[in-house]
């Protein structure tokens, strides 16, 4: 007498499980990192923007021949035809304050700052 034998092709449930495992301890360890890769982006982009405001300001003051204890408003800075087109905001949803021009624009967000 002869058997038939039959292999059914497929995956067991211990290796779908094994897989499973793998999967999430690699998000583990994928999604922190992520999340500060992106944090850190934030940071870095609004210290730009911090800086180009910084820029504006003295290009301001020094066109307009005012002096340290001059502010200047937001349409003095920002607009078509001004020194940075647009106003710029901060990625994390932060606020800019652009002060007079001997203080640097600080953002609202507590370690945005350069």
């Amino acid at each position: 007498m002869q058997r038939n034998k039959q292999r059914r092709a497929g995956f067991t449930l211990v290796e779908i499980m094994i897989v499973v495992a793998i999967i999430g301890l690699l998000a583990a360890v994928a999604i922190p990192n992520f999340v500060k890769a992106r944090s850190a982006s934030q940071k870095a982009a609004c210290v730009m923007n911090l800086r180009a405001i910084e820029g504006a300001k003295a290009t301001w003051a020094l066109e307009q021949k005012k002096g340290n204890t001059d502010t200047p408003g937001d349409g003095d800075i920002f607009g078509a035809d001004k020194y940075i087109r647009d106003k710029p905001g901060c990625p994390a949803n932060g606020t800019y304050t652009m002060g007079d021009v001997a203080s640097k624009p600080t953002c609202s967000v507590t370690d945005h700052t350069y």
